[in-house]
């Protein structure tokens, strides 16, 4: 294990039940373009029931030099899972990643690059591209891609505006930074067995935002590609991820009062009723497939939001 002064980012995985893809995540961080001696990835498998344990650390025995860890956290969500990860960090500097994402191979050297040429930058986020597995249906469009990770919030480098923020599968942080807002809201766990409630990346920005103003970017060369197979596709998992927006605002905005609640659902209903026309547009082009997944989005995440 290399001296912490050395390690200049720490990639935090959280890890449940993707054993068919977790080695290619962890192997997309091996073949980086910088010394190894630069950065660390720590793997937090959070319950999984398949073989992901055994395949991490016949890892981590294979490959000595690297610097990986693999970590378990009980406590059921992707909140607990990232924020042990963050315990156990070293670097200066914490990158999260998704078990079912590959970066690019200068992935690394990009980070290193913009914190390099950006001093008072606080933050980063990058571009995620979806892998369709095995292609991209019919019924998707821009307006639905971002339940399934897609992610391109401008053609070139530019600072986030507030409110606006990076998603969870690619972003960096100080750790310093990350721990003075107290890191991911566990109220806001993520995937806990079939229930979902997100926006955890969401709260972490606003707070980084508002509370500390900092400063976030968006470099759309740091990149990393973002595997959706054919159960990400089903109404079901759409559903779930929806609701799941929905409920993560139902969770902050009533901690917020009862008037942040009404606002949040008069834009929901608004967000709604521009689906309901931009489903019509969708007909009119010749794309019927697209027009309903995009009502269904605005109907799923209004649900959550009402507790449904």
């Amino acid at each position: 294990m290399k001296e912490a002064q050395s390690v200049k980012i720490s990639v935090v995985i959280c890890s449940y039940n993707r054993a068919k893809y977790i080695i290619d995540a962890i192997e997309s961080l091996y073949n980086q373009t910088v010394s190894k001696d630069l950065y660390e990835i720590i793997v937090v498998d959070n319950n999984s029931s398949d073989n992901t344990k055994e395949l991490c650390l016949a890892y981590t025995t294979s490959h000595p030099s690297f610097n990986i860890i693999y970590l378990e956290e009980k406590e059921q969500g992707a909140s607990f899972a990232r924020n042990t990860g963050v315990m156990h960090s070293r670097a200066p500097l914490l990158a999260f990643m998704d078990d079912d994402a590959i970066a690019d191979n200068d992935f690394i050297e990009r980070i290193l690059e913009f914190f390099k040429t950006h001093p008072a930058a606080d933050g980063v986020g990058g571009r995620i591209t979806p892998k369709f597995i095995p292609s991209e249906p019919k019924w998707m469009s821009y307006y639905v891609s971002s339940l399934i990770g897609n992610f391109d919030y401008s053609p070139e480098l530019a600072e986030f505006k507030t409110g606006k923020f990076p998603l969870e599968s690619n972003m960096v942080v100080y750790k310093k930074d990350f721990l003075e807002v107290g890191g991911f809201n566990t109220s806001l766990p993520g995937v806990t067995g079939t229930l979902r409630i997100g926006g955890e990346g969401k709260d972490l920005f606003l707070k980084l935002q508002t509370v500390l103003n900092k400063k976030i970017y968006y470099d759309p060369s740091v990149k990393v590609q973002h595997v959706v197979e054919v159960n990400k596709l089903t109404r079901e998992y759409m559903y779930r991820v929806a609701s799941g927006i929905g409920r993560g605002e139902r969770v902050r905005m009533l901690k917020e009062g009862k008037l942040s609640f009404f606002k949040k659902f008069a834009e929901y209903i608004f967000k709604l009723g521009a689906s309901v026309i931009l489903a019509l547009k969708y007909i009119l082009e010749g794309n019927p497939a697209k027009a309903m997944p995009v009502i269904y989005f605005r109907m799923d995440a209004l649900k959550g939001l009402l507790g449904k």
